[in-house]
Order: structure tokens, then sequence, then C-alpha cells
């Protein structure tokens, strides 16, 4: 699940992402400018918009007005400590749900579930169940299992697992992957990609016979099954 945080504070833009990212294993994309916040809003899908309504260019609402333009994504407010009235205003300005600052992250992160949990049940698929053959994995409970069995993984793990089971049956470049899990600011000439790689794929595939997540050398990554040919059967 992708998610795009748009707060000029820059410590609890780190305090946010780092929380989404370890509890949830979401991907999340920082912008500390309303304009760049709304520029990649243009240019990614996100499953999810946190918005901090005091920004260093411009007010919260007008970014609010725009991401509504451009996208049915909904989108979470972060008001002044204003109160009910702030609140109500956020949510008159078109915001699925807002709170006040400060606030505690457990109370956050339970809002932003229970909101995307609503936009589940209005059609909105990001916290369904995926499947590949024998492999299961839950967003929402934040659970994998591979023939019934469950699967130990990190948030790193479980955020990576979950980008290349939703892209199953698709080569995914270090590139995308990074650009995805690890911001916007990733170092390309460092091996991280490989050693996440390496670890989910021990825990992923090397207890199992079929083997899921696979290399294409000089491309990326793709998770797919492919059935074990049939032997035919041999005749005297």
């Amino acid at each position: 699940m992708r998610v795009l945080l748009i707060d000029g504070d820059n410590r609890q833009a780190s305090y946010l992402r780092k929380g989404l990212i370890d509890a949830s294993g979401f991907s999340v994309d920082v912008a500390r400018r309303g304009d760049e916040g709304i520029h990649l809003a243009s240019e990614w899908r996100y499953d999810l918009v946190v918005l901090n309504t005091r920004l260093p260019d411009c007010q919260g609402a007008d970014v609010l007005a725009r991401l509504r333009q451009l996208a049915d994504v909904p989108v979470f407010m972060l008001t002044a400590r204003n109160g009910a009235a702030g609140r109500v205003l956020g949510l008159q300005q078109g915001a699925d749900d807002c709170l006040d600052s400060p606030f505690a992250f457990s109370e956050f992160l339970a809002r932003v579930q229970a909101l995307l949990r609503r936009r589940r049940g209005a059609g909105n698929d990001v916290l369904l169940p995926l499947r590949l053959a024998d492999l299961e994995l839950d967003p929402m409970r934040r659970r994998a299992y591979r023939s019934g069995r469950a699967l130990t993984l990190t948030a790193q793990e479980f955020a990576l697992l979950l980008l290349l089971l939703r892209r199953q049956g698709e080569v995914l470049t270090r590139h995308e992957l990074a650009e995805h899990l690890w911001g916007m600011n990733f170092d390309s000439d460092t091996n991280v990609i490989e050693v996440a790689i390496r670890r989910l794929r021990l825990k992923l595939d090397r207890p199992f016979r079929d083997k899921l997540l696979h290399t294409v050398r000089g491309m990326g990554y793709i998770l797919e099954y492919a059935a074990p040919a049939a032997t035919a059967d041999s005749t005297d």
C-alpha cells in the first residue's frame, strides 16, 4: 500500500513515515511542500494521502482541492490545534478524516486503518487478501502464509512481498522497487535491494518445493508460479 505524506514539519514527517512503515508495512513517499505533493499525486497512484495543513508554500485547503481534482484518493488531514471547529472545517473542505496536532500515533494509525476499511467497503480493494498458488497475504492484518504456515516477516519484507504480489507476473526493476519502498532519494549504488530480496527469498521460498520469487537476469525480479510440467506415463 502506497501512502503520500505531505508535511512541512520535517521531524513529524520522519516520525510518521517510520511509524507507518514499521507498524503497517506501507510504502511512504514524503513531500515537504504543497507543490511537491501535488506533483507526486499527479505522477503516481496512491492509496492514501496524509496532509498536514501547515505547509511552507501554500494552504492545506488549496492542496486538498487540487488532490480532489487529480484522483479519488482518501485524504487524512492533520490540522492545527483548533479543536472541533478545525476538524469540522477540514471535513467541509473535503477531507475524509481529520486529527488535531499534536496527537498519539496509536490513534492516528487506528483512524487511518478505519478510513481504509471504509474505503474497502465502498469498493476499494487495496486491503483485500491476495493469493498466488499456496501463498496468501492479508494486507489489513499484515499476515502472510504459505501452505497454511505463517511467514515471519519484518515490516520491510512484508512491504516488499506486498508490492511483488500486487504486481505478480510483472518484472520489477531495482529502480522500481527502490522508489516504491525506500523513497525518492534512494542510493541506487548500494546493494540493499539484493539483500532485501535474498532475505525475503529465504523465508518465502527456501522451505517450500515450489519457488515463487525469481530473478530475471539484467532486468529485475518477478513473483510468479509456474505449475510443474506433467510427466507423461511411460509405456513398455
